[in-house]
């Protein structure tokens, strides 16, 4: 092969493209990554973050299948919290404070000593195909083509970017840096469905000029966890939360008139979860106040971010809005919000594979996709970067189910259901949360990541060396009984209940309210043991009859998986569908039945005659 030619190519090098061009590399692919700037590889435009409600999961599962963005995230750890810890573990979330720099820095020097990778710094402006209408490279500004076999597209914000702030905008991806602003055009000429959508970001404070003392401060837990095993980096930065308040949302509505988001300026649709503070101010009219967070970007920087204060007001109406919250009175401004306009695809066009169904060999990842955050963008680089690699190695590719995955939840989301605004993963979209917990991500999906594989032969022996700990440590507790006496009636009492006149087993124990793993092995005068497996352990056993119900409904769900649909259907000659069904079937082309019951307009009643359908062609099939 010569310097122009390559088995994979990925437009963008932002969360979504390193993790495909990782994975495309790692599985021995020719890989090339283009990026605008190869400076800001891996940025962080937007909070300097990763985890958080429903985020977190997706990085556990990012690095059970052997990705990279868990452990970026544990190298460059300014803070770790775990989110909802009060509340069951289903819901349990890590989200960690990291530095904006040294992630970047991290992710370049990675990328940049992977074998078989190649590092870009070029405007991709199309994409080229053969006779057939296949994949066979791209294009670039400076009229160089580069030879590929698949192309990944994960350009993030900068395609067709605009950033808008009051009366002022201007054609800019995030941060201020170059827009691609020639692709779009080639997309669409090679049938692609192109949609706008907008997000913003909030301003940038000097911590030196803001009064902490006016500020509920906010630390790191005490024992802080990581995403990966190996994690060790220590809590080194504070968090602190502020509020809004009535003269905050005076100034917000007394200048809506200059709001781009109200005066018809932008036309992107915006994120409903993440909406900008003068959005919040009047579609919540009647809260008091809205929480802000003040968060450092780094260790090496003054700046701070305001979590919560997204906007796309003028510059001098932001100051007031700042300065009228506490803590914030002084506050000067180092970078201004903003809100950007983008382009995407409907994902809609995409099988779950993330392969475009009518360009073979063109992939989306990310924010191209219509979803919003690092991590849902990480989630899709990787498994597009795995089913690229796969695909041209002739295997069968990588497809992940919602009832095995956040992972999978999020592709099926985005190319069965599709969506209107940008995408952002939560808890409460999956319909089996007890089972895709934070803490079992490696037992869902390290087999899958090792069968791909991603996952080395140390790994996947370590792995297999934890899982069977863990299963020795359920079976130990299940067969561990505690004598009566002081000790135990002690703690019985402690946690409101009676003391024992004779011995309980340590897992009937652990299946009561508020008992934890580590009150029993404090009874047993136990002080050295892997938290991970111990925690892991409290979980299975305390929640077990839960959670055999759910593996119960994961088994019926699936299937309906393993009823496979042919590609080649004409739904409009299935007799007993709905003309809507029918249109929508042959627009979506479905791999299974489960996930043609999942397509907005297929009815229960056009599922059973789709059941119905494939048992009768299977019955010709054996007739004939």
């Amino acid at each position: 092969m010569n310097e122009l030619e390559f088995d994979v190519a990925v437009i963008g090098a932002g969360h979504a493209g390193i993790e495909a061009a990782l994975a495309s590399a790692r599985l021995g692919m020719r890989t090339a990554v283009f990026t605008l700037n190869m400076d800001l590889v891996g940025n962080m435009p937007c909070n300097p973050s990763i985890g958080g409600t429903g985020k977190g999961h997706l990085v556990y599962e990012i690095d059970a299948l052997g990705g990279e963005m868990a452990r970026a995230a544990d190298e460059v750890m300014l803070q770790s919290r775990m989110l909802n810890s009060s509340k069951g573990p289903a819901v349990h979330s890590l989200r960690m404070q990291a530095d904006r720099v040294k992630y970047r820095n991290y992710m370049k020097n990675v990328l940049e000593n992977t074998q078989n990778l190649l590092l870009v710094q070029a405007e991709v402006t199309g994409i080229l195909t053969d006779e057939s209408g296949a994949i066979c490279g791209v294009k670039t500004a400076f009229g160089m083509e580069y030879a590929a076999k698949a192309v990944i597209i994960a350009s993030g914000t900068s395609l067709g970017g605009k950033i808008i702030v009051g009366e002022e905008s201007y054609a800019s991806g995030p941060d201020n840096t170059l827009p691609a602003t020639r692709l779009t055009a080639d997309l669409i000429a090679h049938g692609v469905k192109i949609v706008r959508f907008k997000t913003g970001t909030p301003p940038r404070v000097h911590a030196d000029s803001l009064d902490y003392g006016e500020m509920e401060l906010q630390e790191g837990d005490a024992e802080p966890y990581h995403f990966t095993a190996n994690g060790e980096t220590p809590n080194t930065k504070s968090c602190y939360i502020t509020y809004t308040n009535q003269t905050t949302h005076d100034i917000i509505r007394a200048n809506l008139h200059r709001s781009p988001l109200f005066g018809g300026v932008i036309k992107g649709t915006g994120p409903r979860y993440c909406p900008s503070i003068e959005d919040k101010v009047v579609r919540f009219s009647d809260k008091e106040r809205h929480q802000i967070f003040v968060e450092p970007m780094g260790s090496d920087t003054k700046e701070m971010y305001l979590q919560g204060l997204s906007s796309s007001m003028p510059e001098e109406v932001q100051r007031q809005i700042i300065h009228s919250i506490k803590g914030l009175e002084h506050a000067r401004i180092m970078r201004t919000a903003y809100a950007i306009e983008y382009d995407c695809a409907d994902p809609l066009q995409m099988a779950p594979t993330l392969e475009f169904r009518d360009i073979p060999g063109l992939y989306g990842a990310g924010q191209f996709n219509g979803s919003s955050g690092y991590e849902e963008a990480a989630s899709q680089g990787l498994v597009a970067g795995i089913n690229a690699a796969l695909k041209i190695k002739g295997k069968e590719p990588l497809i992940l189910s919602r009832a095995e995955s956040y992972i999978g939840t999020l592709i099926d989301d985005l190319v069965t259901k599709g969506t209107n605004e940008p995408y952002r993963i939560m808890t409460s979209r999956s319909e089996y949360r007890l089972y895709l917990r934070q803490d079992n991500a490696k037992t869902r999906l390290t087999p899958k990541g090792y069968k791909a594989g991603l996952v080395s032969e140390e790994a996947y022996a370590v792995f297999l060396a934890e899982e069977e700990a863990l299963k020795a440590e359920i079976e130990r507790l299940s067969q561990l009984t505690l004598k009566a006496g002081e000790k135990l009636d002690a703690l019985l009492v402690s946690k409101g209940y009676e003391p024992s006149e004779s011995g309980i087993r340590a897992s009937e124990l652990l299946r009561r309210p508020y008992i934890t793993v580590r009150d029993i092995y404090a009874l047993e005068g136990r002080t050295e043991y892997d938290a991970r497996i111990a925690e892991r352990a409290e979980t299975e056993i305390k929640y077990e009859g839960y959670i055999k119900k759910q593996l119960a409904e994961v088994e019926r769900f699936a299937k309906l998986e393993e009823k496979r649909l042919p590609p080649d259907i004409d739904y409009s000659t299935v007799k007993g569908l709905r003309l809507e069904a029918q249109q929508k079937l042959n627009k979506l082309r479905p791999e299974s039945i489960g996930r043609a019951s999942r397509i907005s307009g297929v009815s229960p009643a056009d599922v059973s005659v789709l059941l119905i359908w494939l048992a009768q062609k299977g019955k010709r099939d054996v007739d004939n």
